[in-house]
């Protein structure tokens, strides 16, 4: 009985999917970009914290910094970053919706609390770097 059941039962359509779909659009090539940032993010924290273990003393670690390998993938993770962060603060207000009362805020206010938010962070950040580079 099962074996007749089995045999009527329609089997599901399963279209195929080309490897480079991502590829056919503008919108899908940059989602996979901004995906693929995640990884220069977090090699970059690895290389860093690897660095940091081999470094013996300040100067040794400085001269690792300093490297033009070491230059290079700074100014990469710089501009990975960036583009993560930009496209991800652009997406907030698309999946985070917030009503005062019974009207809902601007999209536009919300991206740039997170900007500002961003902003003010970096610059503490910095902030913080620039006094302990200087004492």
């Amino acid at each position: 009985m099962s074996n007749q059941f089995a045999a009527k039962k329609s089997k599901e359509y399963v279209r195929p999917m080309p490897v480079t779909w991502w590829l056919n659009r503008k919108t899908y090539f940059l989602f996979m970009v901004r995906e693929l940032t995640c990884l220069f993010v977090g090699g970059y924290a690895l290389f860093l914290l690897v660095l940091l273990a081999q470094a013996n003393d300040a100067d040794a670690f400085a001269a690792m910094l300093n490297s033009p390998l070491s230059v290079v993938l700074h100014l990469v993770a710089l501009l990975m970053v960036l583009y993560h962060s930009i496209t991800w603060i652009n997406l907030t207000p698309k999946v985070m919706v917030v009503w005062r009362g019974e009207d809902r805020v601007s999209p536009k206010w919300i991206a740039a609390a997170n900007y500002v938010v961003w902003v003010a962070l970096s610059l503490s950040i910095f902030g913080i770097c620039w006094k302990i580079a200087g004492t």
